[in-house]
């Protein structure tokens, strides 16, 4: 009889498209409009939509968003900020005055910069849409108004939303179980108004008037009219045969591509379950990121922080008998990855974002929208290269990714949510696909680790990069003490738990689209035709 234990795990395979996301409703989405006309950039809009209605607890149009699209074999992908910025009002002072040493969590506008997510939208569907807004955003507006099953994730994180104002889309009749309906009257017509007027509608209007009021001081109208996205110029670097692309700073995708190309400078075993797989890897991420507190803001050079002088330095210092000195801190980043691939193979890697879980746990009045609490990456120090200002992006975890053989053709879109833990995690991924040749699904469900430093709110990582944990995932078959015997300290966390993202990867096989999505999100789907 044949063994279906990982089947619910399984890669799945499709021909003509395919979308995979934490939502089953948000991916059944991507592809819908994908069978109307519409391009994996129009999946990706809608995919992410429907998450901005179901997923708010992660996601939604008061965060920000990151895409890279490849578009045409043998070019680079195309990439765009959509990370906002903080207000003209914001002054570093006023933090120092207070005195706060890092950024407020929760309830306070320095810590909200003006939202990206819906000029992400707009500026994704205005270059590469296939079809207008209102066809993209109509799965999402249907949700809104006739009512989705909530998922356990999102019931369980409603228990934050206890005496947090306009927050009755969740909490009119206390608080919801699993499959409860909900239904979100204002967030449709929010989406409604984008869809007939564009971003005015949302910066420019009843949201913008909002955000104005709350801020007190922190945003003006100027502010919500000047364009939160860009399209940039992506960074890139070779490792394991393949060109590894992804999005520059303020993000912190660098680091995904310099511990890559520092692993695959290593004698790095094939089989995942040798514990030198895990320890190597584990010191690439420590070499990588260690600095990074220093040198991750929105003006960092991209070409210095992966020259190859530096990046040699870091392979030479890791050692496969012990772990490394380095010369210098996790409650997890609420994010949603998402992926799409159409019949054309234009890719789509993209990734939208709270920051943390609810974000600033301050929801609108009139659309009850929550917005974000980006704005804590910034430093409060007097003259760091981060620190919070007017107009000022913050130093952003965000980070997709994307694969191009060496003749520029599309191999795969993946990435994760998961706070500074998001190269980490796709390191992993990109060394079982590439380097162990695994299949997305096995890739993907196997099992993960990462660091953790004191500070536990998933942003400070590197705080102290001198005494760091590794975390193992409960079902990690890795010989643990071996890892000690290197030298790692060691700490497990459950199996197939959430501190280890929801990352989800597509690969194109020749004629064939393999994907997976990740088991962790629970609701998560693949979707494909």
């Amino acid at each position: 009889m044949p063994n279906y234990t990982n089947a619910p795990y399984a890669t799945r395979h499709s021909t003509q498209g395919m979308v995979c996301s934490i939502d089953h409703l948000a991916s059944g989405a991507g592809i819908e409009v994908m069978r109307q006309g519409g391009n994996a950039a129009d999946a990706a809009v809608a995919a992410s939509a429907v998450l901005a209605v179901t997923c708010q607890h992660m996601c939604g149009m008061g965060g920000d968003l990151w895409a890279l699209i490849h578009f045409e074999d043998g070019q680079p992908p195309l990439a765009l900020n959509a990370s906002g910025r903080a207000g003209s009002g914001a002054n570093p002072d006023t933090l120092r005055r207070d005195g706060l040493l890092e950024m407020p969590f929760h309830n306070d506008p320095r810590s909200i910069p003006v939202p990206g997510c819906v000029d992400g939208w707009v500026a994704i569907n205005t270059k590469l849409g296939n079809l207008n807004l209102a066809k993209v955003l109509a799965p999402a507006i249907s949700l809104a108004f006739n009512g989705f099953p909530i998922s356990s994730q999102c019931a369980t994180a409603c228990r934050l939303l206890k005496n947090v104002a306009n927050t009755d889309d969740y909490m009119r009749h206390g608080l919801p179980s699993t499959g409860d309906l909900i239904t979100r009257s204002g967030v449709a017509r929010t989406l409604e108004a984008i869809a007939e007027n564009g971003r005015r509608a949302f910066y420019e209007g009843q949201v913008g008037k909002s955000l104005i009021e709350f801020g007190m001081g922190e945003y003006s109208e100027d502010d919500l009219v000047r364009n939160q996205s860009d399209w940039v110029n992506p960074i890139s670097i070779e490792a394991w045969g393949h060109r590894v692309w992804t999005v520059p700073p303020n993000s912190q995708g660098y680091l995904t591509l310099a511990a890559a190309w520092i692993s695959s400078q290593l004698d790095l075993p094939e089989d995942p379950d040798n514990p030198l797989y895990t320890h190597l890897l584990s010191e690439a991420v420590r070499q990588s990121g260690y600095d990074r507190p220093d040198e991750l803001h929105e003006f960092a050079d991209p070409e210095k922080l992966l020259s190859l002088e530096r990046l040699n330095s870091r392979v030479a210092a890791i050692s496969k008998r012990s772990v490394s000195d380095t010369a210098s801190g996790i409650n997890n980043g609420d994010t949603i990855y998402l992926n799409a691939v159409d019949s054309n193979r234009m890719a789509v890697s993209l990734i939208q974002s709270n920051a943390s879980g609810w974000g600033a746990l301050q929801f609108l009045p009139e659309s009850k929208i929550s917005l974000h609490n980006r704005g804590l990456g910034f430093s409060t120090q007097k003259g760091h290269k981060a620190e919070y200002g007017p107009g000022r992006r913050p130093p952003h975890t965000l980070a997709p990714a994307l694969v191009q053989r060496l003749d520029g053709s599309i191999r795969a879109v993946l990435g994760t949510m998961g706070g500074d833990s998001q190269p980490q995690i796709v390191l992993q991924l990109l060394a079982r696909l590439l380097h162990s040749k695994q299949e997305p699904g096995d890739a993907i469900a196997a099992a993960r680790w990462r660091f953790a430093g004191n500070n536990r709110s998933g942003f400070h990582t590197w705080a102290n990069a001198s005494d760091l944990v590794l975390q193992l995932e409960g079902h990690n078959t890795v010989d643990a003490s071996a890892l000690q015997r290197l030298g790692h300290d060691i700490e497990y966390l459950g199996e197939y738990d959430s501190a280890f993202g929801h990352a989800h990867l597509i690969e194109v096989q020749e004629n064939i689209l393999a994907g997976a999505a990740d088991p962790r999100a629970l609701a998560g789907g693949v979707a494909g035709y």
